[in-house]
């Protein structure tokens, strides 16, 4: 039976709150243990995703297996690499540049997945293309706006280009995620294969850039563990339950959101104020991005 439509308008704003705190626990940790670059963000992202496949773990003996075509778990573990470079690019982004601009930036996949259709043989509408081009002007804006405070974007080409790459492996990481699904596989199963396997790529990279899992402040973890509940399993749960009761247009233009929630929070706990160019190139870029949207009917972006 179909939920009343003011729980779906529950859910989706949980989940939505849920996302919109991913960038503030990542600055708080970063902030708590007074580091930050590629081999802390690595262990920040790697703590979240094996936290959160171990959450999940009492519910896989409800899975059930399924018939697959050939390919289906391949697709499954390729996603899983995808995620894990998602999260890994766009974790790091946020040492270098604003929140506003991180999460407007890395929200951009609907554009590229349009984009990468189009190379598989799927030729984009006028309005995808309108769309496109504004979220480019969105973000150019972004890149040359910065912020108003050099301690909160001290390098944010580097910073927005992350989190550009940090878009760009999520797209990859639905359209292998939605091929394995059509080739057979369970969200349950792909999920936690893709959970799996991106956890299991991170787990030992920060050993490899000769950072260490131990020796941070103990809200450090706190944070981690926060992530792992809040962003990860809330908020990703959250819309992959809407998109069975509504359109994945709609689920896409709700995910929208969130660099908004996350640029209101970011303002309110760090006092992090982004400059008019990096607020207007959002507010293009988001409405580029929905246009996209709108005229594509992409998978959602999850954080």
């Amino acid at each position: 039976m179909k939920p009343a439509p003011w729980t779906i308008v529950l859910i989706l704003g949980l989940g939505i709150f849920a996302l919109s705190t991913g960038a503030i626990l990542i600055r708080l940790a970063l902030q708590s243990a007074g580091v930050q670059g590629v081999g802390f963000s690595l262990i920040l992202e790697a703590s979240r995703l094996s936290l959160a496949a171990l959450l999940l773990l009492p519910t896989w003996k409800n899975i059930k297996p399924q018939p697959l075509q050939s390919g289906a778990m391949v697709y499954a573990g390729l996603a899983g690499g995808f995620l894990a470079l998602h999260f890994a690019t766009w974790i790091t982004s946020l040492s270098y540049t604003s929140i506003a601009a991180s999460t407007a930036i890395v929200t951009t996949n609907p554009v590229w997945i349009a984009l990468f259709s189009f190379l598989f043989g799927e030729k984009p509408k006028p309005k995808t293309l309108a769309g496109v081009f504004l979220a480019l002007i969105g973000g150019l804006a972004i890149g040359l706006g910065g912020t108003k405070s050099s301690a909160i974007a001290p390098d944010s080409l580097l910073g927005n280009s992350l989190a550009l790459i940090g878009s760009w492996a999520v797209s990859g990481y639905f359209l292998l995620g939605k091929e394995a699904q059509r080739r057979g596989m369970g969200i349950g199963s792909y999920a936690a294969i893709a959970y799996s396997s991106a956890a299991l790529i991170l787990l030992p990279l920060p050993l490899l850039w000769g950072t260490s899992y131990l020796g941070y402040p103990p809200s450090v973890y706190g944070y981690v563990l926060l992530m792992a509940i809040g962003p990860q399993l809330i908020g990703h749960t959250s819309f992959n339950w809407a998109l069975r009761w509504i359109s994945p247009t709609l689920v896409t233009l709700v995910i929208l959101l969130e660099p908004v929630g996350a640029s209101i929070l970011g303002y309110f706990i760090f006092g992090e104020l982004p400059g008019r160019g990096v607020i207007g190139g959002a507010i293009i870029l988001l409405i580029g991005v929905a246009i996209a949207a709108l005229a594509t009917r992409p998978l959602p972006s999850q954080s």
